[in-house]
């Protein structure tokens, strides 16, 4: 096994790692671009209502994209192994899978978010304004959840097989005609929350029909055909659904823990939500752009692991995890240098800056936390390995209940140092975790879940 300075200067690793990464990094960028678009234009609107209606409409609206986020940490892995061996059968099949438990989990979340939809908002306590235009937001944003988490399934798929570039258009078309349509909704039309909400759709379903025409390309490199036959055997469906069912509970554990962030803010007061809101737009920003290296991880995992190549799979780790560690470290110090300007930008509310400003150091912290957590996942995502991502979110989400709790005093600064509790718990379990599989020589041998 090549050492740690031997993985770094594999050349042809490096080029490997970054002809996955650089297209995903741009197209992850995007993602929290249109947060930060929405955030603006909500930021520069009447009151500072508006502004927190969208952030806890889009926070509602996030948890089934990041419950359901298997659609494509669970594909890519699968995929990944496929294409390391050749095998043209089990890509068509897993993209057919893929695709139905998109659209199926989409219809079941739109009809049960209407009934829960009060219960939910009235858990946050939020005012009278806050309610009614979060409710709006959402009304509509739900339209555009069948495409959103069909998207999520296509990139995974085009990225386990090493198409980045697909992968790219998907998610920046998607995000491109999300922002342009916010200015002619929100600028021109003067549409206020709803135009941002259906700015989203528009561009969610337009991503759909521009992944969908990449396939026939895709598949043309490795040929197979359809066993429709599978389709119809619970055993075909279920390593997917094991790994799936796993790293579901994973996301659950992880979105309470975002949502448990927002309906805490929520209660200390409009202009705190606010405030967190911005925040958190650093920590996404960091956070996208950094999954692109996990992102190639995972690619490069998954093939490595398909193939049996043991030495492929430490460089890969190796070289990313230091290209990891340099870019938390750019991020840290780009808000600890110009965190103001970045509140600044996002909203010109006086009482949402100066809150912000004070938490400010949380941010800095977080990128050089939650690297780790990132690197780790793209490796476990592409060994397929769910139960221990599972078990080590689990772990993370105790102790972040516990701190919460214990800190509750200190306001805003206890729900912030939670959750830098939280990243560092996730984070130590995942290097535990990897480190026993490793002394086992496990990953070759990587299970289809737990």
């Amino acid at each position: 096994m090549p050492s740690l300075r031997q993985g770094w200067a594999h050349r042809a690793t490096h080029v490997r790692v970054w002809r996955l990464a650089a297209p995903m990094i741009a197209s992850n960028l995007t993602v929290p671009l249109v947060t930060l678009v929405d955030s603006v234009m909500a930021g520069h609107l009447a009151h500072a209502g508006q502004l927190g209606a969208v952030a806890v409409g889009s926070a509602i609206y996030s948890l089934p994209i990041w419950i359901f986020g298997f659609l494509r940490m669970g594909t890519i892995g699968f995929a990944a192994q496929a294409s390391g061996r050749a095998d043209g059968d089990a890509l068509r099949r897993l993209l057919v899978q893929a695709l139905l438990l998109a659209v199926g989990l989409a219809g079941a979340t739109v009809l049960l978010a209407w009934p829960l939809l009060g219960p939910l908002l009235h858990l946050m306590k939020p005012s009278t304004t806050l309610d009614g235009l979060t409710r709006t937001y959402l009304h509509v944003r739900l339209v555009g959840l069948p495409a959103a988490l069909a998207n999520a399934a296509l990139i995974g798929w085009f990225l386990g097989m090493h198409n980045a570039g697909m992968a790219l258009r998907v998610t920046v078309v998607t995000n491109v005609v999300n922002i342009a349509l916010n200015g002619v909704f929100v600028l021109g039309l003067h549409a206020g929350v709803l135009g941002i909400a259906a700015s989203s759709v528009c561009g969610e379903w337009i991503g759909t029909l521009v992944g969908l025409t990449g396939i026939a390309a895709q598949l043309r490199r490795y040929p197979g055909r359809l066993p429709s036959h599978a389709l119809r055997r619970w055993a075909s469906w279920r390593p997917l659904m094991a790994v799936n069912r796993d790293i579901l509970i994973r996301s659950l554990a992880l979105q309470g823990v975002f949502f448990a962030v927002t309906v805490l803010g929520t209660r200390l007061g409009d202009s705190v939500v606010a405030a967190n809101a911005l925040l958190l737009n650093g920590l996404l920003l960091a956070a996208f752009a950094l999954d692109g290296l996990a992102n190639a991880v995972e690619a490069l995992a998954g093939h490595a692991v398909g193939a049996r190549d043991r030495v492929a799979l430490r460089r890969a780790l190796v070289v990313a995890g230091g290209w990891s560690l340099i870019g938390s470290a750019l991020f840290a110090l780009c808000f600890g240098m110009a965190g103001r300007l970045f509140v600044d930008l996002q909203t010109d509310i006086t009482p949402v800056r100066e809150i912000a400003y004070g938490y400010l150091a949380y941010l800095t912290a977080l990128p050089l936390v939650g690297v780790w957590s990132y690197l780790y996942d793209g490796l476990f995502v592409g060994a397929t390995r769910a139960r221990e991502m599972r078990d080590a979110m689990l772990v993370a989400g105790v102790a972040f209940v516990v701190l919460a709790f214990a800190l509750r005093g200190w306001g805003n600064h206890g729900l912030w140092l939670a959750f830098l509790g939280f990243m560092l718990v996730r984070a130590g379990t995942m290097a535990w975790m990897a480190r026993r599989i490793s002394r086992r020589d496990g990953w070759m041998g990587a299970r289809a879940g737990g």
